[in-house]
């Protein structure tokens, strides 16, 4: 996996999910989770995310010129994307439409309010390693 990918491959991705998970919520259609979930179970599973790949011939500058994002982090924060847009193709496909429509909701917030700026997968992986810290310095 690259040390970090760059900043208008992430907000494609980003922007991505914002728009099939919105069209899901309209729509109520499972196809429009069925493919930002199969991107990012691509990406997981094969380190080979589709869309990253798809917008890569589109940047004009070498990717090393754009600001970077961490790999690692975008890997968490699409685990969290995943894990909703699962539980919401298995609520819908359950005919729980309340909890398939909340995980969308969740996701495409979350993919929104990255795109503003803010990561919310970023603050809740860095609240966890706090957590983290803070107990192994009360074991030590």
């Amino acid at each position: 996996m690259p040390l970090s990918i760059p900043r208008p491959l992430v907000r494609l991705n980003q922007s991505f999910i914002f728009i099939f998970s919105t069209m899901f919520i309209v729509f109520s259609n499972w196809l429009f989770l069925a493919v930002p979930l199969l991107a990012g179970l691509m990406g997981l599973i094969f380190k080979f995310n589709p869309i990253i790949k798809a917008g890569k011939p589109f940047l004009k500058k070498p990717l090393n010129t754009y600001i970077p994002e961490d790999a690692e982090q975008q890997h968490f924060n699409q685990k969290i994307a995943v894990t909703l847009l699962t539980i919401s193709l298995l609520a819908h496909i359950s005919s729980i439409q309340w909890l398939a429509i909340t995980a969308a909701i969740m996701v495409a917030l979350a993919s929104l309010i990255a795109i503003l700026g803010f990561c919310v997968g970023c603050f809740v992986r860095y609240q966890w390693k706090q957590i983290q810290y803070r107990r192994s310095q009360h074991s030590s």
